[in-house]
């Protein structure tokens, strides 16, 4: 089941970055701050997790973050393992991904909510499109066609277009299935039904959108932080007759952009006992000013300064 983003009363907060900006602290750097860290897990936080690694860099210069994205379903056996420190995810953690790790050490992981995504539908830049309802969506997609749409859509001239486009087939771009945004668009967009055999699985999310950017008649999904110029992001309805929602931060922040999410990185944190100083100050990083700012750079959205309060406590 997908999470709630926010309560209402965060939600007011968080309309305005700027407020945001505002109540977020600064990162107060400490002293005795040494040693290596490890990612491993989500492929749409790879490039966010280089910044943020950079960033705090530059407050400890004698830090090494090690960061490998090959997927969310990375991220629960490197934590088991020990391989990683830190596992980024674009999804939640599953509940057997959960109980293998409590199996392991006796208490859950803990989850930290670090940003706010938008996932995307792509077309080309030059597409005619600008709206698609998730039952259209579901109907390109998926063979299980769960949102009943009238019929498998192969084809652009279904979606209304004209002229050349009629009769061009439609080519489809996604992630694979180590992937949390394969999950979450599976989950939300298909309502768990299955892919077609037809779309193109790739290995990172910046290689659905070039695939889209190369292929004038493609579509795709990702995360909103890897746009470009090369394509254009479809504004979405949950079905016909209702509003077509763009994917902004206002409407990530109201949840009327029906494929809002957020991204998360996991730590084990053993209950009642503090966190190795080193791991304890780059998840404090991610939540001050500085850190959220990164975010914004880099595409997303910030996360309210109410829940960075909520995370802090967990780290504390």
């Amino acid at each position: 089941m997908r999470t709630a983003l926010c309560a209402p009363a965060i939600l007011v907060i968080a309309s305005i970055w700027a407020v945001a900006q505002d109540e977020l602290k600064p990162y107060q750097k400490v002293e005795g701050v040494s040693g290596n860290l490890s990612s491993g897990g989500s492929d749409t936080l790879n490039n966010l997790m280089t910044l943020w690694a950079e960033g705090f860099y530059k407050n400890y210069p004698n830090v090494r973050i090690q960061i490998e994205g090959k997927g969310s379903a990375t991220a629960p056996p490197a934590l088991i393992e020990g391989t990683a420190q830190l596992g980024p995810m674009s999804r939640e953690m599953k509940d057997t991904e959960i109980d293998k790790f409590e199996k392991k050490y006796g208490y859950k992981p803990t989850q930290l909510r670090v940003a706010l995504d938008a996932l995307a539908v792509y077309v080309h830049k030059d597409n005619p499109l600008n709206e698609i309802t998730l039952e259209q969506v579901d109907a390109i997609f998926s063979k299980s066609r769960k949102r009943r749409y009238k019929e498998e859509i192969l084809r652009w001239g279904q979606l209304g277009l004209t002229g050349d486009w009629a009769n061009r087939p439609i080519s489809m771009y996604g992630r694979n299935s180590a992937s949390g945004t394969y999950g979450f668009f599976k989950e939300v967009a298909l309502m768990n039904g299955d892919y077609k055999d037809t779309v193109k699985e790739q290995p990172g999310s910046a290689s659905v959108v070039q695939g889209v950017t190369e292929d004038r008649y493609a579509i795709g999904y990702s995360g909103i932080g890897y746009a470009t110029s090369g394509v254009k992001k479809l504004k979405i309805a949950e079905k016909a007759g209702m509003e077509f929602v763009p994917a902004e931060q206002e409407r990530v922040y109201d949840e009327s952009y029906p494929l809002s999410r957020f991204l998360y990185i996991y730590i084990n944190k053993a209950p009642n006992r503090a966190l190795a100083p080193l791991l304890r100050e780059f998840c404090l990083f991610l939540f001050s000013k500085e850190g959220q700012e990164i975010v914004v750079k880099d595409g997303y959205f910030p996360i309210p300064p109410a829940v960075a309060a909520q995370e802090m406590q967990k780290i504390r």
